[in-house]
């Protein structure tokens, strides 16, 4: 049997962008979702600190090194930039791998600087 367990979160991100007319996804800088072990075009869940607003879409690389936080296509109406998000990613996990599963949390700060791996 598998089961879903927490892969991956990035912790209190900072949106830097929102594309209404991109065609869609949420674009990570690439050294951040290389941090959390991200894959591009890998599903990712947005909680909206500020409003709520939960969704789901895929990720895509951003300029490393840039802090890039960017809602793309209908994302873009559901965050603005300065709005604080949490991203995660799940992964399916059998019995025997539970007991070493360790996900990966990264908490962000300002300029969405990594400060901390969990």
């Amino acid at each position: 049997m598998l089961r879903e367990f927490l892969k991956a979160k990035i912790h209190r991100a900072t949106i830097t962008e929102a594309n209404l007319d991109y065609h869609g996804s949420l674009t990570i800088d690439q050294e951040i979702m290389e941090k959390a072990g991200i894959a591009p075009n890998e599903r990712v869940h947005v909680f909206n600190i500020n409003n709520g607003a939960r969704f789901e879409t895929y990720a895509i690389p951003g300029e490393r090194g840039s802090g890039t936080i960017g809602l793309n296509g209908a994302a873009a109406r559901l965050g603005a930039p300065g709005d604080l998000i949490i991203i995660v990613t799940y992964c399916y996990l059998t019995d025997e791998e539970i007991a070493q599963h360790q996900p990966r949390v990264l908490l962000m700060g300002k300029g969405n600087r990594i400060e901390e791996v969990l």
